[in-house]
């Protein structure tokens, strides 16, 4: 009798402990590890500034290493116009002298292709660090995942831009009016790939500003502001012959791509993300290396 007992005991207690095998624990370590790394954290100002940095020195040293293919470019160029008078929306020219003809006007969007497209993108993502820190880092991945899709375009489909047509009646209105402005005109044309006009990013980043502007903001007044500066920045590529309308529509998908980057790692949308993190304890990296030290 005691003996049946003890048995049924002993049976019992291998039935309600089952083991836990080493697969197991190494996935569940992945998940969790997995699972850390995609929580949004309160970013370090010294990492951003040095990844960001660095970044844009990387895509500008790809961009302008990718060949200058002239007559692939010019080639496509024809396409692209040929195809948009097809489709009638064909009026970049028009633009280009109908702006040209407003000097004031002109030399004021050469100044805004030249510097807003750094300084307005530079302080949206400022503006999220700051106030809406568990928002930055899917923010980030977005203008990030944006532009490094870019860099495809460039190398598959190199694109002059409308001002380097052959046969056609563009303005090139930095030269003409010399102005500082587009770093593929003038004395800063050896300084950039001409031939990267496809898709544009002056339109990817720009739609990201306006787009994070609108989803974030409060005030009516910011938010308006945020949509009227892709629009802007769609007219002033125009009026200054550096890029055709499809090449904005390259940018819009470019842009749909880092969206779709981010949403598929932090697993939404950047402004549906709390605007503050929740403490997620140490990243795993530097928390890989303090354990390092530990051990040594």
């Amino acid at each position: 009798m005691g003996e049946a007992s003890v048995k049924t005991l002993e049976t019992r207690t291998d039935v309600s402990s089952p083991l836990v095998t080493e697969s197991e624990v190494r996935a569940e370590s992945e998940r969790t590890l997995l699972t850390r790394l995609r929580s949004p954290r309160r970013p370090r100002i010294w990492f951003e500034i040095l990844l960001i940095a660095v970044s844009y020195w990387t895509y500008s040293l790809i961009r302008n290493a990718v060949p200058e293919q002239k007559a692939a470019a010019l080639a496509n160029a024809d396409w692209i116009w040929n195809a948009e008078r097809a489709l009638g929306i064909a009026v970049e020219q028009t633009v280009n002298h109908t702006v040209n003809s407003v000097t004031w006007l002109i030399v004021g969007m050469n100044y805004y292709y030249a510097t807003l497209h750094f300084i307005v993108t530079i302080g949206v993502l400022v503006w999220i660090y700051r106030f809406h820190p568990g928002r930055y880092a899917a923010t980030r991945l977005v203008l990030f995942a944006t532009t490094g899709v870019a860099l495809v375009g460039y190398y598959l489909y190199p694109l002059a831009p409308p001002r380097l047509m052959n046969g056609q009646d563009f303005v090139d209105t930095v030269l003409v009016h010399h102005t500082w402005g587009s770093m593929a005109s003038g004395n800063l044309k050896n300084m950039s790939n001409q031939y990267a006009a496809m898709p544009s990013m002056h339109i990817g980043w720009s739609l990201w500003c306006g787009l994070t502007i609108f989803a974030v903001a409060t005030a009516p007044w910011a938010r308006i502001l945020g949509l009227l500066y892709p629009a802007a920045t769609l007219v002033v590529i125009v009026a200054t012959a550096n890029h055709f309308w499809l090449d904005a529509v390259g940018g819009l998908l470019c842009l749909a791509f880092g969206y779709t980057a981010s949403r598929a790692w932090f697993g939404s949308l950047p402004h549906r993300l709390p605007r503050h993190p929740q403490h997620a304890g140490p990243h795993p990296a530097a928390d890989l290396l303090n354990r390092i030290r530990t051990r040594t």
